[in-house]
């Protein structure tokens, strides 16, 4: 089979392009006319031998809700599933995005459900999106769950760029701290080295372990290169494991000057507005608990779900155990706790989830100003303690003639 590239439009005039395997043109042309679509242009692609890396490939955040959002317009026109999904095929733009829904179409075609075939792909569709396209299905509300998951993901995407873009200042400065501290260590340091062999006596420890340092950098960067590798590796995979995992999210729930604080607000948030686009799209709670906890991004989250877990199947509340659970403030537990006493969960829980939304930028901007002085204080520590430590034999020689 052969890939075609085509341009056709649908009946009101809409323009459609996109990509389609099969045995000839006019094979090509019939699979449009079944889809309702007039055919403007159909030619063969010619695929060029390139290198490409599938595991590197990511669904961007905003495209999923973005397709998200036009299909339940499709939906709610009352156009079917499967030419909905034939003609989001057609007008989406990433790659990856455009083949997964053409895989959809095809386990629709078969007679799958479309929760079910979206759940044949977890790296495109998270269990978030299966458990509330799912919902929509069951109650008959489809195009409404697609909107909230669109709307989660797009709040999401939000909450991950405002925390990125905190991270910039703090990177940038630390970057130049290491590119200053190599510069000065493997151009600076060898100057005064040749200087220091003309002195008697034994150098000072600290301009010893500086020239040694230098020698490395200088003469063995491949095992400082390689120390840094393995070391960088060895930190992914413990984080990664099921033993470091826990231990790495409840590290980062204490580090100091406010970064464990928004790490904590910025979980809560995602947290709070998950369950919130669950139980108001009618998942079953247990099962909205259980998603919420493994989509939360904190494994300390994720395990106190277990008690929530255990509460609710035993006919206690969910506030309880958020009571007595370290990661969940006061303030949730009793939000949680009059929303269940109202029958407005999904209400209350959107209501948390704004107010740490604002929280998060409020202590980001706060982290920010910390962290200003602290890599100035940084830079100029290390650039410090290199002159220091060159200076030093200076010194011991100017004590020794007095």
């Amino acid at each position: 089979m052969a890939t075609f590239v085509f341009k056709a439009m649908d009946l009101a005039g809409v323009q459609a392009k996109g990509e389609v395997e099969a045995d000839s043109k006019q094979a090509v042309a019939e699979q449009l006319k079944e889809r309702g679509l007039v055919v403007v242009d159909i030619a063969q692609k010619y695929r060029s031998k390139q290198l490409t890396l599938g595991f590197m490939q990511r669904v961007n955040a905003k495209d999923l809700a973005v397709a998200s959002r036009q299909l339940a317009t499709m939906v709610t026109s009352g156009m079917s599933i499967l030419r909905a999904l034939h003609v989001l095929e057609a007008q989406t733009q990433s790659k990856l995005l455009r083949e997964t829904i053409g895989l959809v179409c095809k386990d629709v075609e078969a007679g799958l459900l479309l929760s079910d075939a979206l759940a044949r792909h977890p790296k495109v569709f998270g269990q978030l999106y299966v458990a509330m396209v799912r919902a929509g299905e069951a109650g008959g509300v489809l195009e409404e769950c697609l909107l909230r998951v669109a709307d989660q993901l797009e709040k999401d995407a939000a909450l991950k760029r405002q925390v990125r873009a905190a991270m910039i200042y703090p990177s940038v400065i630390i970057s130049f701290a290491c590119i200053v501290l190599l510069a000065l260590v493997a151009f600076l340091i060898p100057v005064f080295e040749g200087v220091f062999k003309t002195f008697p006596g034994k150098m000072p420890a600290l301009t010893q372990f500086m020239i040694n340092f230098s020698h490395l950098v200088t003469k063995q960067w491949y095992l400082l290169i390689f120390a840094v590798v393995g070391t960088v590796v060895g930190f992914i995979y413990v984080k990664r494991s099921a033993w470091g995992k826990p231990r790495w999210d409840s590290l980062k729930l204490r580090f100091p000057m406010k970064i464990g604080d928004v790490v904590q607000k910025v979980a809560i948030a995602r947290w709070s507005r998950t369950l919130a686009s669950l139980t108001a799209a009618g998942v079953p709670i247990l099962q909205a608990i259980e998603i919420t906890g493994k989509t939360a991004g904190n494994a300390v989250l994720e395990r106190s779900m277990d008690d929530v877990i255990a509460s609710v199947k035993g006919g206690g509340t969910i506030s309880n155990p958020l009571r007595n659970a370290s990661a969940f403030p006061a303030m949730v537990a009793q939000m949680v706790g009059v929303g269940e006493e109202t029958g407005a969960l999904d209400t209350m829980l959107a209501k948390v989830a704004d107010f740490y939304d604002s929280e998060v930028e409020a202590a980001v901007k706060a982290l920010t100003s910390i962290m200003e002085p602290v890599m100035i204080i940084v830079v100029g520590g290390i650039v410090g303690v290199i002159v220091i430590s060159m200076y030093m034999p200076l010194f011991s020689i100017y004590n020794a003639i007095k």
